[in-house]
């Protein structure tokens, strides 16, 4: 954007990089192919890192960056954030809560700060089933927790955590809803605005369709459902998952921002969500989704791929027995064999540890109602409905799943469209083994149904096509 002046970023160090090489590393990230078509490399010079730290008492800044941005920012969009839902409540204290009311301190300094813009998430109301655009009561005293974990140790703060977090599922929702409460002590100063999105998936539209850099959620499921590893999804098909692309997250904020910075105070809230307004359902992809995966295969499968929907977690177990973790085994011992490391045992071990955890999110619908993000649609002209999209009206979910699926082969996968040949090669070889090994699974469970029942293999025949019958509602 021309008209835009500089970027500062907040930085961190890592994996023993200075920030500068972390910057430098920006231009060949895959998601600027596209703009490096008609751009070069010198757009990247309107970014300025900054060496810093939320997690950090005065966000980790030294006085002479911390002065320069009070002179220069005019727009604050804070998106930092851990979102572990296994951590315990000491870091997510110091990152999500503390971290937010360090950021609010500096944009009370900021000499010429024009708005505020907090990245929330939806499910810091997932205690409620319904939920409308705006703060809800703090579950706690902000305070109380503070100084609890300030003055408790670990074992102390593990015992109270149940009680300090009531109905919210994990520390993560629950130090997220007391941050929007460090926005809102701020409203009265300069205009804030709280952006809520749901769970986000690959781009729709910009840079290009697809684009993606997260395994979690869809990505991982079809990530792993493309290589063979993933055969079996617990989830209620007919609920609705509230999903929404990354690219519309970006403009929301983007346009929120605009909005509320037309005033010199006051709070906004916006739910980024499509629940009740562009609705997704597991079972909209159910007679598609083998097909996709088989059109669009992946040269580094290893297993055919082979992906159903199941009800509950107690079926997911059953059928993981048979369909993950006996394969997993195999494979493992191959890779064994051939010098390689064996992962998938261990893959479908952490997949079965943490389903309990994440069961609540599985199994839930929710409706996260969007009345002021559909008003701000209306507020924009038709160049910026362009430019800035926000109305999910003219997404096509099945549509949009195949162009998120290629993604994920290209992006995550790093397979490239030219792969494709070789890969449809490649599933064919897999359906071979893969019928060979449902043939053997079948013969030895008649051999031992035959050896326990003292009966021949020709006189105990009926219990093949039992057996296959039974395997296929695993």
């Amino acid at each position: 954007m021309p008209d835009v002046g500089k970027i500062y970023l907040l930085m961190r160090p890592k994996k023993g990089k200075e920030i500068s090489e972390r910057l430098q590393e920006f231009p060949k990230n895959l998601i600027f192919e596209k703009l490096l078509e008609t751009n070069s490399t010198d757009i990247f010079q309107k970014l300025i890192p900054i060496a810093g730290d939320v997690g950090e008492d005065n966000l980790g800044l030294s006085p002479q960056d911390r002065q320069t941005l009070v002179d220069n920012v005019n727009v604050v969009i804070h998106s930092a954030a851990t979102l572990d839902f296994q951590e315990s409540l000491r870091p997510t204290v110091n990152i999500n809560l503390l971290g937010t009311r360090r950021i609010m301190e500096l944009c009370k300094d900021a000499k010429n700060l024009k708005v505020m813009i907090h990245v929330s998430s939806a499910y810091v109301n997932s205690f409620l089933t319904e939920a409308h655009e705006k703060v809800y009561e703090a579950p706690e005293d902000a305070e109380k927790v503070i100084s609890l974990v300030g003055t408790l140790n670990d074992q102390a703060l593990l015992e109270i955590e149940p009680k300090l977090l009531k109905s919210h599922p994990n520390t993560y929702t629950f130090t997220k809803h007391l941050a929007e409460h460090e926005v809102v002590k701020c409203a009265d100063l300069f205009p804030c605005t709280i952006v809520r999105p749901t769970m986000i998936v690959a781009t729709w539209k910009e840079p290009v369709p697809g684009w993606t850099c997260s395994k979690v959620g869809p990505q991982g499921f079809l990530m792993g459902a493309a290589k063979g590893v993933v055969r079996r999804l617990p989830l209620a098909k007919e609920n609705i998952a509230d999903y929404i692309p990354v690219d519309v997250v970006v403009n929301q904020l983007l346009v929120a921002g605009w909005e509320a910075s037309k005033s010199n105070s006051g709070l906004s809230v916006y739910h980024c969500s499509s629940s009740t307004c562009k609705p997704f359902t597991w079972s909209m992809l159910d007679s598609t989704v083998n097909s996709m995966l088989h059109k669009y295969p992946l040269k580094s499968a290893v297993w055919y791929p082979c992906l159903q929907f199941v009800p509950s977690l107690l079926m997911f177990r059953i059928s993981a027995i048979f369909v993950h973790f006996f394969p997993a085994l195999l494979l493992d011992m191959m890779l064994r064999l051939t010098g390689g490391r064996p992962i998938l045992i261990r893959l479908h071990k952490n997949v079965w540890n943490s389903l309990s955890r994440l069961e609540r999110f599985i199994f839930s619908e929710w409706k996260f109602y969007n009345p002021n993000t559909l008003e701000l649609c209306k507020k924009l002209n038709q160049t910026d409905k362009e430019l800035f999209y926000i109305d999910l009206t003219m997404l096509h979910w099945v549509e949009y799943f195949k162009s998120l699926h290629l993604g994920v082969r290209r992006y995550l996968n790093r397979e490239k469209e030219s792969t494709l040949p070789a890969a449809r090669k490649k599933d064919m070889v897999l359906l071979m083994f893969h019928v060979i090994w449902q043939l053997f699974i079948i013969g030895l469970l008649w051999y031992i149904f035959a050896c326990l029942t003292g009966l021949t293999l020709a006189h105990s025949a009926f219990i093949a096509p039992v057996i296959y019958i039974l395997f296929s509602f695993l």
